[in-house]
């Protein structure tokens, strides 16, 4: 991945009655080569910020720039950017390679050109040998695979994607996401994902910027966003989170102390500045919960739970438990894991400090 800049936003907002801010002062540099994911529920402006950068959308204020050159008020077929969409929008009366070749008949290449073009981008795709067939003749993932080879087709500085699996079943949109990105870096292009699944962000992105609110809440690569969310909405959003509320007792550094209404205290990462007595939820992950089934207490920051639930997910188990004071617990272990509680079990939940975030 190049670090050269390729995309920038600066200071761009969107309104469309001219109150709420469906985009709100967005600053956002996109790499040329990266795979950047725009995650978040619906709503909170990542489609819309896709088709400002499409040409689709114009903004209310800020500049959008390409290669340092803005390109706000450029029309959208002079930008170059290839687009996938969830619904394909296939000419069902075109042939599947003359639906790949319709960008480049719109750009008037010869019909020699045109069909050697058609052939690699349908090979990249593996899809050389459908080229005779009609949109109706495939399946959904068929049918992704030639909107995605329009969009490549005429060598696009950009691919832009608006939630291109979301109507394939799960276990075709998980194969086409690691097919998406074995293809992403075989290219070696600039590819612009927006989606509202989390597990798909992480998959397959460089980056991901979360969006809440018509506001980036958090960008980074994707084990930074997943290890260390910045604030309650993005550790509760990307991932599972096992929750704890409490009142912060005292502070030391980058360290506080969390009392629950149990009794029991709870040392963790102070992420947002807390202080005492200050409202905050404790949060982990849940895989890094460590289950006890010793009768005294192992160690610190370790908190008796009872086991409500043992649910089999086919990779690991997970565990309901249910605590004083709070809402129920979520613990998952490996399934060779040596202590499996049962239902009904009394057990200890130990919560490492250096994983567990404190967030006002």
């Amino acid at each position: 991945m190049s670090s050269k800049e390729l995309v920038k936003f600066a200071g761009v907002q969107k309104t469309y009655d001219g109150n709420t801010l469906v985009v709100r002062n967005l600053n956002l540099d996109i790499q040329a080569g990266e795979f950047l994911s725009l995650l978040g529920p619906s709503g909170s402006g990542k489609t819309t910020t896709l088709m400002m950068l499409a040409g689709f959308e114009s903004p209310t204020a800020g500049e959008i720039f390409l290669d340092g050159h803005p390109i706000t008020r450029t029309p959208p077929h002079k930008r170059n950017f290839g687009m996938v969409f969830q619904n394909y929008a296939l000419f069902p009366h075109m042939t599947v390679a003359d639906n790949v070749a319709y960008p480049l008949t719109v750009r008037k290449l010869g019909k020699s050109d045109r069909e050697a073009k058609v052939k690699r981008a349908l090979d990249m795709v593996q899809m050389g040998h459908m080229g005779a067939r009609f949109p109706g003749q495939l399946s959904g993932g068929q049918q992704q695979r030639i909107a995605l080879a329009r969009a490549l087709v005429f060598d696009p500085q950009l691919v832009l994607m608006d939630e291109p699996l979301g109507a394939l079943d799960k276990q075709l949109r998980e194969h086409m996401q690691i097919e998406l990105k074995a293809l992403h870096r075989q290219l070696g292009l600039t590819f612009v994902y927006v989606t509202h699944d989390q597990s798909e962000a992480l998959t397959m992105s460089d980056r991901v910027a979360v969006f809440n609110d018509g506001a980036i809440q958090q960008i980074d690569v994707v084990t930074q966003l997943y290890e260390t969310p910045v604030n309650r909405f993005v550790a509760g959003f990307v991932g599972d989170n096992t929750i704890f509320e409490g009142l912060v007792t005292a502070n030391a550094g980058t360290q506080c102390h969390v009392n629950l209404p149990c009794g029991t205290q709870l040392g963790g990462l102070n992420v947002n500045a807390a202080m005492a007595p200050q409202a905050v939820q404790a949060c982990i992950r849940p895989e890094r919960i460590v289950v006890s089934l010793a009768s005294e207490k192992p160690s610190d920051n370790s908190i008796q739970a009872v086991v409500g639930d043992v649910i089999y997910f086919g990779d690991h188990l997970r565990l309901r438990c249910t605590l004083p004071g709070q809402a129920d617990a979520t613990v998952k272990i490996p399934l060779s894991s040596n202590a499996i509680p049962q239902v009904g079990q009394a057990a200890w939940l130990h919560l490492p400090p250096e994983h567990l975030r404190i967030y006002l």
